[in-house]
């Protein structure tokens, strides 16, 4: 069934409030494979910029509301409880390339991974996320649901993408090819990150904290519905700023900023743009 044909049969489905069980059922389940696939994602860029599926998530939704509290295992040792609709599953499975190496970590149905990648343990890729070819996925990292992450991007050990399934047409978290997403980091609330941009460690970017670029002189934040956006090549550090009023005066009090503190040159590695950066 074509993108289009699976897309009208889920938005019928998901305008009533009691579809046919086996019909869902069977619906969400192509969802799933074509996601699975990568023939449908949760977002995706176009030449105007990036765009939200909706119908994507709204059929993710209607997995959740259909499934039933489902008892697995693995082995005698873990034991789990969740929607059947949305099982654990091998992306090697597909014919891909991929290292998902021994130790706790797990790929939820209806995330697609390119080859090339590899996930180190413990982590997790939620449903309608994107993890394109040759992106490492570090220890305790998570890619949260629907999020987009490009080719050859590196999250490091502790990282956390946000995952968004509502506000239906709220952008996911992005990052785009070759960005470096620096240990113990959070990107949350459907923040892009530019191509070859590097976050040092420690840096959480929201939808409400703005960023100052010390290079521009600009300060860049979300607002009108649009995402804050981290430019690409951008060099970001955690930075703190004075907190208003008499009290904060008093007392000292600041607010966490990131900074962008440079741009990478072309050609120059994250790692040796990063060490520079924070001398």
């Amino acid at each position: 069934m074509s993108a289009a044909a699976l897309e009208q049969r889920l938005d019928a489905l998901t305008a009533v409030d009691t579809p046919p069980a086996s019909e869902a059922r069977a619906a969400v389940d192509e969802l799933l494979h074509a996601l699975e696939a990568g023939s449908v994602r949760a977002a995706q860029r176009h030449d105007d910029g990036w765009r939200v599926n909706a119908w994507v998530k709204r059929g993710i939704l209607l997995g959740f509301r259909i499934g039933e509290n489902h008892a697995s295992h693995a082995g005698d040792v873990l034991h789990f409880r969740d929607r059947d609709t949305f099982p654990t599953w091998d992306p090697a499975s597909a014919g891909r390339d991929v290292r998902i190496v021994p130790g706790g970590s797990s790929v939820r149905r209806g995330a697609y991974l390119g080859d090339g990648v590899v996930m180190m343990p413990p982590a997790y890729v939620n449903v309608g996320a994107w993890v394109d070819a040759g992106t490492m996925v570090d220890s305790h990292a998570l890619v949260g649901s629907c999020a987009q992450v490009g080719r050859g991007v590196h999250l490091s050990a502790a990282a956390q993408l946000g995952g968004v399934l509502e506000p239906i047409g709220a952008l996911p978290v992005i990052v785009e090819d070759g960005a470096f997403i620096g240990g113990g980091c959070g990107v949350y609330e459907g923040t892009r990150v530019g191509a070859g941009a590097v976050l040092a460690p420690g840096v959480v970017l929201t939808a409400s904290v703005p960023i100052f670029d010390l290079e521009r002189e600009t300060v860049l934040r979300a607002a009108g519905g649009s995402p804050l956006v981290i430019p690409a090549g951008a060099v970001v550090v955690p930075g703190a700023r004075g907190a208003t009023g008499r009290f904060a005066a008093e007392h000292g009090l600041q607010l966490q900023t990131p900074l962008i503190v440079k741009y990478r040159d072309p050609g120059t590695d994250a790692a040796l743009a990063l060490e520079e950066a924070l001398r």
